[in-house]
């Protein structure tokens, strides 16, 4: 008996990841319900950005990373536009009609040798540095997801103690826009 949503038949479809953009209300609560639908059906959320981009309107943008097939994300989608404060739901698969990027903080702590080349290595890498002492640094990475685990894992041996990313955020290329039952663009 399969025990979550990607268990079912992987033969006929295979398993892509996607993101998914939900506009919803500003509320307390509702990131725990939209994490609730995904754990109680068995969806696994890769990572979540969360961030209000209508002050007026009062709507937030959830980004979730998932992976899973075209009818598992399908299913997603129609659980999501049940909740009531969801506005509207956009799937964006991985290909090159859409723009997708992570951002990544890193905090290195070295001796000054070591820290040195840790500081050239991220200019080298386009990274910025957005806080220097002497005996530490933090470094700005943008990228996507490859490129940022790529940077990851090469500056990581040079002293890099704390990570932290943003995950998934995508966008729709050219002028095409989303927008809500009442024709507005979210």
């Amino acid at each position: 008996m399969p025990k979550s949503a990607y268990e079912i038949d992987q033969q006929s479809e295979s398993v892509e990841r996607y993101i998914v953009v939900a506009w919803v209300d500003n509320e307390a609560g509702v990131l725990a319900r939209i994490a609730g639908l995904f754990s109680g059906r068995g969806y696994n959320i890769e990572s979540l950005a969360v961030a209000q981009v209508d002050d007026e309107r009062n709507i937030s943008r959830i980004t979730i990373a998932t992976n899973g097939t075209k009818q598992v994300v399908d299913q997603i989608n129609a659980q999501l536009l049940k909740l009531i404060p969801v506005h509207k739901v956009a799937t964006y698969p991985i290909d090159d009609t859409s723009i997708f990027r992570e951002l990544a903080l890193i905090k290195f702590v070295a001796e000054s040798d070591t820290l040195k080349k840790a500081e050239q290595l991220c200019i080298d890498l386009n990274s910025i540095i957005l806080d220097k002492t002497p005996k530490s640094f933090i470094a700005q990475y943008l990228g996507t997801r490859r490129e940022v685990d790529s940077f990851i894992k090469t500056i990581k041996p040079l002293g890099a103690i704390s990570i932290s990313r943003s995950g998934a955020l995508a966008m729709k290329k050219g002028p095409e826009t989303v927008k809500d039952n009442k024709g507005k663009v979210l």
